[in-house]
């Protein structure tokens, strides 16, 4: 053994072992500290201040607040409006060298070190606690995770002493106070003195500043409301270090421990998420298309603007809010359900959006006017058929047919939803009574590749099995939701210009760095403008004189497309799924859907509360808020009835210059055959005289 360690102890002095080890050593310190030196400097430090002391906040099309987000922040207060109390108690409990200190404790880190080899004796890969200052407290709700690894330890430190260099020692204290968390979803010092004592921050006795240090550790466990016992107990601990750190003396410290625990619940939170479903969606826009986290989005105090009409997004809350407007329930009880959106088609914004009828909101659950997947059913057809129908050659009021028949080797025979077939009829009509006959004849003469083509440059999304008849009637493997169905009309009602579809324009972060900005929205012609107004001078038609007739806002023209696809699991005859109505002008597009989110109901005999109601509703509340901007043609019906009524009067006009024509000719040859006949008489009376 000895020859061994002779061995050893010969090639480590030969090779210089120590030295290495140490050159290896310092050189990871180095690189780590390089690595969280970074980390440091590109943190935003300097904007946490700013951050903490406001939510983010939703700001309308106008500029105007329109509310602000949840978040983990309560009323700011500066420390001078917060009592002395607060302050030693606080930094008797949680650090006594605050002022001493720059950002980390050398004890704190060495007790940490011991824990941390204690845990890993033990089998435990975490910190159990020990060592942060103040300062690192604040880093650590701030910038970091929960989670108690050495590596976040490391940026803690790193981070903390960034804050030290930025922010004075009182900046640091405030920002802790007001950004601490004090149980039943308070934060901030000032709302737990409202919460729990009844009185404002500046207002805290010793032993009611006491309870509020001594939940810092603990929120749930020491909380003066659910555990007064607890509370009372741990708030006289805090009392007594509060003795050891000289800011008390003893006399005090045994007389407020001997008082009771006293509570007064003032607090009142004013929630200001005032349009939730359409708060929820640009928070999943700024999510899923910038790159944004939920939990910088809710707390970075972010200025959000956006495309919302507050006009128009109370208006279709109200009309959500109204029971009677909707389905009725389900033998057991469940309830119908429905989603909406208005587009502003000439910039692309979502002006409004409800997803889900009044009290079924969860914050970021299912949002049905964006993240709904149905079938469009006949709400397909002027996009999958009659667009690409008038781009291959015919016209508004081309004859179409609308009979009974089957096609393909599967035999597909699409029917009407009423049984009746027409024979013939114009195209206008077909569309303006969803004949669903019709359309599938007309998408299998254009061709359904056509169609397949046309829906996907409307920007529906389909698939390859979609590539087929049925797709006229809205036959789709996945579905659409409102937004998809709202965006594909922008195109129509913008005169074939679709704008990008979106709720955010710009966000701004606290330090007033512009960190999106989407006011410059990008558009694509989708169709020509002349395709674009025969196609709403025969959906004004559907309003007018079709299947949206008891839809249709009282004084107000408006084109669009109902649509409805049938129950597969009801044997009663005429029962639906799904109920669409889609309706524009040239300021708004809303589309509205009404059902069951369970395809296992349906919706059987509702009337005008099978969504008609509802949409006409919301329409009859927006529409007096837009511009008010009228198309700039008639509906089909009135074209086609103003040339008939033409091609009368043509005809009649002709008849009668015939006519005029055939009397003068009789005329001339009466007056002919009048002169022959005195010339006759002269001419005999002249050959035998009298």
């Amino acid at each position: 053994m000895a020859v061994v360690w002779n061995y050893i102890r010969v090639k480590w002095h030969r090779y210089q072992f120590t030295r290495w080890l140490a050159i290896i050593f310092l050189s990871i310190a180095v690189i780590a500290s390089i690595y969280l030196t970074y980390v440091a400097k590109t943190t935003d430090v300097k904007g946490l201040k700013a951050t903490l002391e406001r939510s983010t906040e939703i700001y309308d099309v106008n500029g105007k607040k329109a509310g602000y987000l949840y978040s983990q922040k309560g009323t700011w207060v500066p420390l001078s409006k917060i009592s002395k109390n607060v302050q030693n108690a606080v930094l008797s409990t949680e650090d006594r060298n605050f002022y001493h200190e720059y950002g980390f404790s050398i004890k704190g880190i060495a007790r940490a070190v011991l824990l941390y080899i204690r845990n890993r004796v033990t089998g435990s890969d975490v910190i159990s606690g020990g060592g942060s200052t103040i300062t690192q407290q604040l880093v650590k709700n701030a910038f970091l995770t929960q989670e108690q690894t050495f590596s976040r330890k490391a940026k803690e430190i790193f981070l903390a002493v960034q804050v030290e260099n930025d922010y004075s020692k009182k900046e640091i204290l405030a920002m802790y106070l007001n950004n601490a968390y004090f149980g039943n979803g308070v934060w901030g010092v000032q709302d737990a003195a409202k919460r729990y004592f009844g009185v404002s921050a500046s207002k805290l006795t010793v032993p009611q500043a006491a309870t509020l240090a001594g939940m810092l550790r603990s929120p749930s466990a020491y909380n003066p409301v659910d555990h007064p016992k607890a509370a009372k107990s741990r708030r006289n601990v805090v009392l007594s270090l509060m003795v050891e750190n000289n800011k008390l003396s003893s006399t005090d410290a045994k007389k407020y421990q001997s008082t009771a625990m006293v509570t007064k619940d003032s607090y009142s939170y004013t929630s200001g998420y005032k349009y939730p479903y359409y708060f929820d969606a640009v928070i999943n826009e700024a999510i899923s298309r910038y790159g944004l986290t939920e939990s910088e989005i809710m707390n970075k105090g972010y200025k959000i603007y956006t495309a919302l009409n507050q006009n128009y997004q109370e208006k279709m809350q109200d009309a959500f809010a109204n029971n009677s407007l909707f389905p009725y329930d389900a033998s057991d009880g469940t309830k119908a359900q429905g989603g909406s959106i208005a587009i502003n088609p000439k910039t692309g914004g979502v002006a409004a959006l409800v997803g889900g009828r009044s009290g079924s909101h969860v914050f970021r659950g299912y949002n049905r006017a964006t993240q709904l997947v149905r079938s469009p059913g006949s709400s397909i057809k002027p996009i999958a058929v009659y667009t690409p129908a008038l781009e291959n050659g015919y016209f508004y009021d081309s004859t179409v047919k609308d009979i009974l028949k089957s096609y393909g080797s599967n035999n597909y025979t699409p029917k009407n939803w009423n049984s009746v077939y027409s024979g013939n009829l114009p195209m206008y009509e077909a569309l303006a009574l969803s004949k669903n006959t019709s359309a599938v004849w007309l998408l299998n003469k254009i061709g359904v590749q056509k169609g397949y083509d046309s829906v996907k440059k409307f920007g529906i999304k389909v698939s390859k099995s979609d590539d087929n008849l049925s797709l006229a009637l809205g036959g789709m493997k996945n579905g659409v939701s409102p937004y998809e169905m709202a965006s594909a009309y922008e195109a129509f009602a913008n005169k074939g210009v679709h704008y990008s579809t979106h709720l955010i324009t710009k966000i701004v972060d606290s330090s007033g760095n512009v960190i999106v900005d989407n006011t410059k929205v990008s558009s694509k012609r989708i169709i020509s403008k002349k395709i674009a107004n025969e196609m709403t001078s025969m959906m004004i038609d559907v309003y007018k004189i079709g299947t949206g007739v008891s839809a249709k806002p009282s004084g107000y023209t408006i084109a669009g497309k109902t649509g409805s696809t049938q129950s597969t699991t009801s044997s009663t005859s005429g029962s639906d799924n799904d109920h669409w109505y889609i309706g524009y002008t040239p300021d708004v597009v809303v589309a509205t859907w009404v059902g069951f989110d369970s395809s296992k109901y349906s919706l059987q005999n509702e009337g005008t509360r099978g969504g008609s109601a509802l949409f006409k509703k919301e329409m009859e509340g927006i529409l007096p808020y837009t511009a008010n901007t009228k198309f700039t043609v008639e509906a089909a019906s009135t074209r086609a009835s103003a040339a008939s009524s033409s091609s009368s009067s043509d005809s009649s006009s002709s008849s009668s210059d015939v006519w005029s024509s055939v009397e003068s000719a009789g005329e001339n040859i009466s007056q002919k055959a009048s002169s022959l006949k005195n010339k006759a008489a002269s001419y005999i009376e002249g050959l035998f005289g009298n």
